[in-house]
C-alpha cells in the first residue's frame, strides 16, 4: 500500500495529469517505442534534438543551456559543465547544415562561461544559482568547450581561460595521477579520463609539457584500475555503487580521445595503444551483452551483470559514439553494427510529435522515464550525445558509400 501511495505521489508531482506528460507515461509503461520501419532519417532526429537544445538555451536568461526539462518544474537553470561540452556539438552542426546561428549560439555559451571562471582558474559545479564551488570534472568539460571556441575563432581569451583552468588541474592533482580534492563526493573517479583529454588538447595548443605529463599520469592511474574483464574500479558516482553506463562511457571516451591525440603526435606509442585497448576491452564486453539482451541496461557490476530494468539513454548515445570511434580505428564491423542498433534504440524513444517544447526532440534521462537516472527529466547532455552519435554515424556511412562506389569493378560486376 505504501509503495502504491508513493507511486501515485510521484506521478502527481511529475504532473502526469498534463496531456503531454501522460502521453509519455503511457508510451513508456507499455514500451510503445517507435517501430524500426517508422524511424526517420538521422537528419530528422538530429534536427529535432538541436531544436530542443536551442529551446533549452532560450529558456535561460544568461546564454547558458538549461540543465534539463523536468516534468515537475519545467526548465531548470543553466548548467555550466554540460553547456561547455555542448559548444563543440553546436560548431559541428553549424558546419553540417551551413547555418551560422549555431556558431553564434556556441560563442554565446563560451562568453558566458568566461564570466563564471573562479579566481583560482577552476569552474564551478552544479546548476547556476548554487554557491560556486570548484569541481575537477566540470572544469575539464568546460575546457573542451573553450578550446573548441579558440580553434574556431582564434580568439585568445578562450585559450587564456583554458590555461588558467589547466594550471589549476595540474596544481591539485594527486601524486599518483588521480584527482581527489574538489571532486564529486570527494573521491577519486576513473571517469576523470575525460579530464585528461582536455589537458592533452591544451598541450596541443600550447606545447606545454606539464599538461601532457599530467594527462598521461592520470591515464596510467585509470589504466591500473581496469580489471582483466574490462570493468573499471572507482567508476561510480559514490562508494560501493555500480557505475552507470554514462560514467563507463565517459571513461572509455577519455581513453579513446587521449589515444587519438597521442597517436597523431606519435607520443607514447606502446602506452598510447594500451589506452586504446582499454577502451576496446570495456566496449567489447558491453557490446556482447547488448547483442545478447537487445537492451542496454543502466548499470553494470564488476562481472558486467545488471539488475536494473531501465536504460540510461545518455549512456546509450555515448556508447554508440564510442563504438563508432573504435570502428574508425580498427574497422571491426561488429562495433559499427552494434552502434547502428543502439542509435536506432535511442531514436525510437525520441518524441518528435509532442506539442510540449520541453519534450519534443529531447532525450529522456531514463527509459522508461521513471528510471532512476535523471528521473522524469530530459537532460541537455542526453540530447548532446545523441546528436554527436548520429552525426558520426552519418559521416561513417557516407564514407563507406564513397569507398564502395570507388572500388574497382570486376568484369562480372561490370556486365
Amino acid at each position: 500500500m505504501r509503495a502504491l501511495f508513493k507511486l501515485a505521489k510521484d506521478l502527481f508531482n511529475a504532473k502526469f495529469y498534463r496531456p503531454s506528460h501522460l502521453r509519455i507515461g503511457v508510451r513508456d509503461y507499455f514500451n510503445l517505442r517507435e517501430q524500426q520501419h517508422l524511424l526517420q532519417p538521422n537528419a530528422v532526429h538530429v534536427a529535432a534534438a538541436m531544436a530542443w537544445l536551442c529551446a533549452a538555451q532560450d529558456a535561460t536568461r544568461d546564454n547558458g543551456v538549461s540543465a534539463r526539462y523536468r516534468l515537475d518544474r519545467g526548465w531548470a537553470p543553466s548548467y555550466p559543465e554540460t553547456s561547455g561540452y555542448i559548444i563543440p556539438t553546436l560548431f559541428n552542426y553549424a558546419r553540417k547544415v551551413d547555418a551560422a546561428i549555431y556558431h553564434e549560439r556556441a560563442l554565446r555559451i563560451a562568453d558566458w562561461l568566461l564570466s563564471l571562471q573562479l579566481e583560482n582558474g577552476a569552474f564551478p559545479g552544479h546548476d547556476v544559482g548554487q554557491a560556486p564551488q570548484p569541481v575537477v570534472f566540470n572544469t575539464g568539460q568546460i575546457m573542451l568547450g573553450l578550446l573548441s571556441a579558440f580553434r574556431e575563432t582564434g580568439q585568445h581569451k578562450y585559450l587564456r581561460a583554458a590555461l588558467r583552468a589547466g594550471d589549476w588541474l595540474v596544481k591539485i592533482q594527486e601524486p599518483n595521477g588521480s584527482w581527489l580534492k574538489h571532486t564529486y563526493l570527494n573521491r577519486v573517479h576513473t571517469y576523470h579520463t575525460r579530464v585528461a583529454w582536455p589537458l592533452l588538447e591544451l598541450w596541443e595548443a600550447t606545447s606545454n609539457e606539464q599538461y601532457l605529463a599530467a594527462a598521461r599520469k592520470h591515464l596510467d592511474w585509470a589504466l591500473g584500475n581496469q580489471l582483466p574483464n574490462g570493468w573499471f574500479r572507482e567508476n561510480g558516482f559514490s562508494d560501493n555503487e555500480n557505475p552507470y553506463l554514462h560514467t563507463i562511457a565517459y571513461t572509455t571516451r577519455g581513453f579513446l580521445a587521449s589515444a587519438e591525440i597521442l597517436r597523431k603526435h606519435a607520443i607514447a606509442g606502446e602506452q598510447c595503444e594500451r589506452y586504446f585497448a582499454a577502451a576496446v576491452l570495456a566496449s567489447e564486453a558491453l557490446m556482447h551483452r547488448f547483442e545478447i539482451r537487445r537492451f542496454p541496461f543502466a548499470k553494470y557490476n564488476r562481472e558486467w551483470q545488471s539488475s536494473e530494468r531501465f536504460s540510461c539513454l545518455t549512456g546509450d548515445a555515448q556508447l554508440a559514439k564510442t563504438w563508432l570511434n573504435i570502428y574508425q580505428v580498427n574497422r571491426d564491423p561488429r562495433f559499427l553494427n552494434a552502434a547502428l542498433k543502439i542509435n536506432d534504440f535511442v531514436k525510437s524513444t525520441q518524441d518528435l510529435r509532442s506539442r510540449n517544447p520541453g519534450i519534443r526532440g529531447g532525450i529522456k534521462g531514463s527509459h522508461p522515464i521513471w528510471g532512476r537516472y535523471i528521473r522524469y527529466s530530459y537532460p541537455n547532455w542526453a540530447a548532446k550525445f545523441f546528436v554527436d552519435a548520429l552525426m558520426l554515424e552519418d559521416e561513417i556511412m557516407a564514407q563507406l558509400d564513397h569507398e564502395i562506389e570507388n572500388e574497382p569493378r570486376t568484369a562480372l560486376q561490370a556486365a
